[in-house]
């Protein structure tokens, strides 16, 4: 079998090198994107050259050269700058075996976008939008992050890429977009986010965002319960917290519900713990809500996503958990009739956790007997902290309420 040959051209200006050329010269299959066989001439191709453009789905392409590869035909497959960065390489790679392809890169567009800006990239993050309808990979990258290049596509575009971090409060991040890098039309704009508006943008482009200051607040697990905005003492305090998440056990790539979020305090510290996951943070309160989305501002925990609305009517339309924290929404006269629980227990992932914090005792025996009718491994810890106060010029201890910490697993 001929190994398949994967070549980087030079971003924008697609200069072929001269081991380009000679692999061209005795390909009997060139694939590539439309711009990318456009830019090699009749003349730098084997008489007998068959091109395939690049087109979905993918897998007839991959099918295509796999049948290529298998008869001995030498293919041939462009790919722009570093076909291993954000490229095709990985596919092939995958679907045809690393030691059946032979890669030769280019420079990739970032390392020229951070030659343009004079930034070191070592420690850039970089994020691709292409075909996403969410935005999640920006806003973990946003958390980590001083340094993000955004791979954009046609719906995802420059523009959509500043609404979502001003939706967010995000405005601590420069954007510069760089068009068309390496082409003799290169253009190179910082923008103001607001400014991108309605702005139109060369299909070839790339944005870096540039941290112009640190959060408020450090995103940590522990962070002090007068840190946050919160109303009526309306929040899972500090002791109760920890608790609760390390029952959680939240992984990285972990969707995290938190229901009934108060001012929010689980959901930013679960976001902490799933950086590379998705974190919902459900209040039915416009005021806490509003509250949620000024402490996600105030740490940097842009992976947050607020949602508004009575639960569990909330909950639809959203993807399904690994991980479930009710603080609220069990006990008292308005929630008697609600089906929250079930709810949540039938979205729940597979080997999912579940933590329910009671505070009513009828709220612990109607969540216990729920999971014992489910069949479902649980436990409880009953936690009691107290923490210092002054009084008469020294320091007591100061009862907080006793909290039931419900934990329980999904076969």
């Amino acid at each position: 079998m001929e190994a398949v040959r994967i070549i980087g051209l030079a971003p924008g200006s697609l200069d072929i090198t001269a081991k380009a050329k000679e692999a061209l010269a005795a390909a009997h299959l060139v694939v590539g994107g439309k711009r990318l066989l456009a830019a090699c001439p009749a003349m730098l191709l084997h008489k007998e050259a068959e091109t395939l453009p690049i087109t979905a789905p993918l897998s007839e392409v991959v099918n295509t050269i796999r049948n290529a590869m298998i008869t001995g035909r030498r293919t041939v497959v462009l790919a722009d700058g570093d076909p291993l960065f954000f490229g095709i390489a990985k596919r092939l790679s995958e679907d045809l075996g690393r030691e059946n392809i032979v890669v030769e890169p280019n420079i990739s567009t970032v390392q020229l976008a951070a030659a343009r800006l004079k930034l070191p990239w070592q420690e850039m993050d970089f994020v691709s939008l292409h075909g996403r309808d969410d935005f999640s990979p920006l806003y973990s990258a946003l958390v980590r992050a001083d340094l993000i290049a955004v791979f954009t596509d046609a719906v995802n575009s420059p523009a959509e890429v500043a609404r979502a971090l001003l939706e967010r409060g995000a405005d601590c991040f420069a954007m510069t977009v760089l068009e068309d890098l390496g082409a003799p039309n290169e253009r190179i704009r910082p923008l103001a986010l607001p400014e991108t508006w309605g702005m139109e943008f060369a299909p070839l482009n790339l944005v870096i965002l540039e941290r112009l200051y640190p959060p408020e607040i450090e995103l940590t697990l522990g962070i002090p319960d007068h840190f946050y905005l919160h109303q009526k003492n309306l929040i899972t305090k500090l002791p109760v917290r920890a608790a609760g998440l390390a029952h959680l056990n939240v992984e990285p790539g972990s969707t995290v519900w938190d229901l009934g979020a108060g001012c929010g305090s689980v959901s930013i510290e679960a976001s902490h713990l799933a950086r590379c996951g998705r974190v919902f943070a459900v209040e039915r309160n416009k005021t806490r809500a509003a509250m949620i989305r000024e402490n996600i501002r105030r740490t940097g925990a842009w992976l947050v996503d607020t949602v508004l609305g009575s639960l569990p009517e909330a909950l639809e339309g959203l993807p399904a958990p690994d991980r479930i924290f009710i603080g609220g929404g069990l006990g008292g006269d308005s929630n008697q009739e609600t089906s929250l629980l079930q709810t949540a227990c039938d979205r729940l992932k597979p080997r999912g956790k579940i933590v329910v914090h009671c505070i009513l005792l009828d709220s612990l025996h109607m969540a216990k007997d729920h999971f014992k009718k489910l069949g479902w491994h649980f436990g409880v810890t009953q936690l009691q902290a107290s923490a210092t106060d002054s009084l008469a010029g020294d320091l007591r201890f100061k009862a907080q309420n006793p909290v039931f910490v419900l934990w329980a697993e999904k076969p």
